[in-house]
């Protein structure tokens, strides 16, 4: 019956032994698992590579041929590991990709290495180790040097899903703005529809914090793009992946019927064996239910997504899924359950290396309990939340940084803060008056709203709360020293997108 899952690869027509079998064999597995057909790709090497976990049959085998076997079955192990949830496949897959990546570097293969390294890099993504996946994401940009090649495009669209990953969306729009020319002409289709999707993604992102309208515009003729990419090119996993993007973007346009919609179709294309699809889909359909006010929908669906991410590697997205799943229990009132669930996700995010989800899951305990909790302690997860998300561009996370300092600084326990660093008692201060406190703080605020606006009084008076008018005054008064990081605002389109 298996040769009917590989009926494609004609295996009558491949040598029968030796390295020339396996060269063939790993280039049609490498097609099966750019189409997302990781488990007939498995097959396709059934009889060097048995299963996940098990070392390649590589003895007797050239050195290119084993170096190609190793590194298939490495970037088979990450693919297969994520879509199932294996445990430790990550792990396994980066042994063997480094073993690869080692006999092409001793070869002179320079594309080869370059190739390894972004399959390394995806998997320390993967893990959520986010500064390993961008360090060997730019080592293998360094080995290319100014060879222009499909995995330069590979690399450079991986280095922006780890910044975007990292909070830095900014930083990964300018990435693919700068090479959206090289991967407009590549023949490649699957690689221009990644492009277009995450392209999608990130203006999505910057779009949505700082509502601009022409952003999302351009996010969903995008996201159209790579549907149609997809669509053409038969990659039904990654096309679910694009209906789950749109899902998201709904969600956050309070447009819910719409979002659902899109969540269906993305779950309806998604196969049942994919389980980290699944948990992300639950993940992103828990949001919405939070968003519509369901509360106990919403903690049995992002329950499903926090037990399919436990299974596998994927330590972000379990954080970002306990994250979700904290915020419905506190939203139901079990205080103490979610204060766990959150504690979780910030011990998770910083066991994998990534102190972004770790610092969203800090601030998120201010917001949500807020009543619960003594300022005290509000305060101790404000301060990890402002270190963990420091380099963080996303305007959102500042508002929210600013709207929890603002939060915390009302409180009423007997200390007024003073810096980032510690707090005086009220006796002790009394000698700074208020008016300088206040107005001190208030220039704190504007300054952040500023800098994560890139200087546009519009949108950092939207991100503050207040009209154009009023923070124009409040600029040209009381802090004009702030003046300088201010510029025009630029005209824009009609869009085809309205905010709420």
């Amino acid at each position: 019956m298996r040769i009917n899952h590989v009926e494609s690869l004609q295996l009558d027509s491949v040598p029968a032994t030796g390295g020339e079998r396996a060269r063939i064999l790993c280039a049609r597995a490498k097609e099966l698992e750019e189409a997302g057909k990781f488990e007939e790709a498995k097959l396709a090497l059934e009889e060097f590579w048995p299963s996940v976990g098990e070392r390649p049959k590589v003895d007797g085998l050239d050195e290119p041929s084993r170096a190609d076997l190793l590194l298939r079955a490495g970037a088979l192990s990450g693919w297969i590991g994520s879509t199932r949830q294996i445990p430790g496949a990550q792990e396994i897959a980066k042994d063997l990709i480094s073993e690869s990546s080692a006999i092409f570097e001793r070869l002179g293969l320079i594309e080869k290495v370059a190739e390894s390294r972004v399959d390394l890099g995806i998997c320390y993504w993967r893990e959520g180790a986010l500064d390993e996946a961008g360090i060997t994401l730019d080592d293998a940009l360094q080995q290319l040097g100014d060879l222009e090649s499909e995995q330069r495009l590979r690399a450079l669209l991986n280095k922006a899903v780890v910044e975007h990953s990292s909070s830095r969306s900014k930083e990964a729009l300018r990435i693919l703005g700068d090479s959206e020319s090289l991967f407009e002409v590549s023949s490649n289709q699957m690689l221009r529809g990644k492009f277009h999707n995450q392209f999608a993604v990130i203006f999505k992102s910057v779009g949505l914090a700082e509502r601009r309208e022409d952003y999302i515009d351009r996010a969903l003729m995008l996201y159209t793009a790579a549907s149609i990419d997809f669509e053409e090119a038969g990659h039904e996993r990654l096309l679910a992946g694009v209906e789950n993007n749109l899902g998201g973007l709904f969600l956050h346009l309070e447009r819910f019927e719409e979002a659902h919609a899109h969540l269906d179709r993305a779950l309806s294309v998604v196969t049942k064996s994919d389980k980290g699809r699944q948990a992300q889909f639950e993940d992103t359909r828990a949001r919405v239910f939070l968003a519509q006010g369901n509360l106990e929908a919403a903690e049995k669906t992002a329950s499903g997504a926090v037990k399919g991410f436990r299974e596998g590697d994927e330590q972000s997205h379990l954080s970002a899924a306990l994250t979700t799943y904290a915020v419905a229990l506190a939203r139901l009132g079990r205080h103490s359950d979610a204060l766990a669930t959150f504690t979780e996700a910030i011990t998770v995010a910083a066991q994998a290396g990534d102190p972004g989800s770790g610092g969203i899951a800090s601030l998120t305990v201010v917001e949500e309990l807020s009543s619960v909790l003594s300022p005290t302690e509000l305060r101790n997860y404000y301060k990890s939340a402002d270190a963990a998300l420091q380099r963080s561009q996303h305007p959102a996370i500042q508002y929210r940084l600013a709207e929890c300092a603002r939060a915390i600084l009302a409180t009423e326990d007997g200390t007024v803060a003073v810096g980032a660093e510690s707090s005086i008692p009220v006796s002790a201060a009394a000698a700074i008056s208020l008016e300088e406190q206040v107005l001190r703080y208030e220039g704190q605020l504007i300054e952040r709203a500023l800098l994560a606006s890139d200087g546009s009084v519009t949108r950092a008076a939207r991100l503050l709360g207040v009209t154009h008018q009023g923070l124009a005054f409040i600029l040209n008064g009381r802090q004009r020293n702030l003046l300088p990081s201010r510029k025009p605002a630029k005209p824009r389109r009609r869009s085809i997108i309205r905010f709420h």
